[in-house]
């Protein structure tokens, strides 16, 4: 009896992982970006992340706390002596920017980000996220692969990987670093991991060329031709050889993208061709030379998606640096966000605008998140805020979002989740249902494990969805 009860168990299992496995989206090796179908019907088609590296402070820009107001000058309650990421913190420090009521919501916004505030009524504001790391690199990947350590599949991957593409000419991820560089986890933001590296993002920037997309001067056109011509002869030989090699078939379909790209990537990064009054909107000709790179940037993220990109990576912020091209204001925060806040503000408010104008915010989801937030107080003997995972901001905007709302909330002082707590794999688990993804039945079989963006957690917060 006992053996009957192994070999079911047993055969329960594999039809477990079986019907796992069949959940897993079929991919044909040689159209690795065709379009695939959703699990329903989905609210929105593609996807544009702003991510701020650096952990941008919500006490300062989004949170608004009367408390901490009235209490500035004081210590936290219950937490007098508190030792965080760098050291002791002193005590209570009111936001350094003023907050104001915007739009018809009348959603409390600081005057650090007055232009994306006055677009308050589009936004959908997540104020209880948390963070399992308070270390940049670790906590960025936690935002954007559910997992902690490296070699995850970014969330962009999974997309891609779930969705494929509505244009087979130009990668269906894209990344599109800062332009004074890249974020603190570099890579791992926009990496395949365990996925085909079909799906891995591809690093864009207005400032810099595509990598090896172009022909090295000194190589000429025709030996260039000679070189593909012989490349093409031994890939036909190769897959007579191995009929059926999935590997081959992406390498060949890799080449075969790298040379559509050569084609159709300069008219899609060519922002000369902008009109002045969208390049005014977005402050693309700002005398701060990285605004209007950044601005930029984010003409280049738009027209991206118009042309049919599933994921947009677009980051403001790079790596560790005091806080001097990021928002880690360990020391200097007012003076620091001041240039950030500049930087960041009329280009994302500008981006929101001209989607909306082109009728592309309807189905585009915009997701703007960083990856913890700051210290309701200073740290002791500086001006500026320590690492907080223990709640911070985020906010989503566009397709299937009830805009001019907010959900969950921090404590009184913004020190911690108190109302509705929410982890990155419940916000993971909402983006994925925007775009008719259930996030438990998206998978891929790797060492042994039916894995998945969100591991083993997630919920999906329905009471945001439009």
């Amino acid at each position: 009896m006992e053996s009957m009860h192994g070999f079911s168990g047993v055969a329960l299992a594999a039809m477990l992982t079986e019907d796992a496995r069949a959940a897993e989206p079929r991919i044909d090796p040689t159209r690795p970006y065709a379009p695939r179908p959703t699990h329903f019907a989905p609210k929105a088609k593609r996807v544009i992340e702003v991510f701020c590296s650096g952990a941008l402070s919500h006490v300062d820009t989004f949170d608004f706390k009367p408390e901490l107001v009235k209490r500035h000058g004081q210590p936290l309650p219950g937490n007098e002596r508190l030792v965080s990421f760098q050291g002791p913190n002193g005590n209570l420090t009111k936001p350094l920017w003023d907050f104001k009521p915007r739009g018809q919501c009348g959603k409390q916004i600081s005057d650090l980000v007055p232009h994306i505030g006055e677009l308050s009524d589009e936004l959908c504001f997540f104020h209880s996220l948390t963070n399992r790391s308070n270390t940049h690199g670790p906590a960025e990947n936690f935002m954007n692969t559910g997992f902690v350590f490296d070699g995850f599949p970014s969330m962009g991957a999974w997309i891609n990987y779930a969705l494929g593409s509505e244009n087979q000419n130009l990668p269906a991820f894209v990344a599109i670093e800062d332009p004074r560089g890249m974020p603190q986890s570099g890579p791992n933001n926009w990496a395949n991991g365990f996925l085909p590296a079909a799906f891995q993002g591809t690093p864009f920037s207005s400032t810099k060329p595509i990598r090896f997309l172009e022909r090295p001067k000194d190589i000429s056109a025709a030996q260039d031709a000679a070189v593909r011509s012989a490349l093409r002869a031994l890939e036909t030989e190769t897959q007579a050889a191995f009929p059926g090699d999935a590997n081959l078939a992406a390498r060949i379909a890799s080449y075969e993208l790298a040379a559509r790209m050569q084609l159709t990537v300069p008219e899609a990064a060519n922002l000369k061709t902008e009109p002045a009054h969208i390049r005014k909107l977005y402050g693309a000709d700002s005398e701060d030379r990285h605004q209007a790179a950044f601005a930029e940037n984010c003409i280049l993220a738009r027209r991206l998606v118009e042309r049919g990109v599933r994921f947009v990576q677009l980051f403001n912020g790079a790596y560790a640096s005091g806080g001097r091209i990021n928002w880690d204001g360990h020391f200097k925060l007012k003076e620091q966000y001041d240039v950030h806040g500049r930087i960041l503000d009329q280009p994302v408010a500008g981006l929101l605008r001209d989607l909306k104008q082109r009728g592309l915010l309807e189905d585009t989801l915009v997701v703007f998140a960083t990856e913890f937030g700051r210290m309701p107080m200073f740290q002791a003997g500086t001006y500026g805020r320590d690492h907080n995972p223990h709640g911070f901001t985020a906010w989503l905007a566009g397709a299937g979002v009830k805009g001019g709302m907010s959900y969950g909330a921090t404590d009184e002082f913004g020190f911690k989740a108190a109302d509705n707590p929410i982890t990155p794999h419940d916000f993971h688990a909402t983006i994925l249902h925007l775009l008719g993804l259930d996030h438990e039945h998206l998978t891929v079989y790797h060492n042994g494990i039916q894995r998945r963006l969100t591991d083993v957690h997630g919920h999906v917060i329905k009471e945001i969805l439009a």
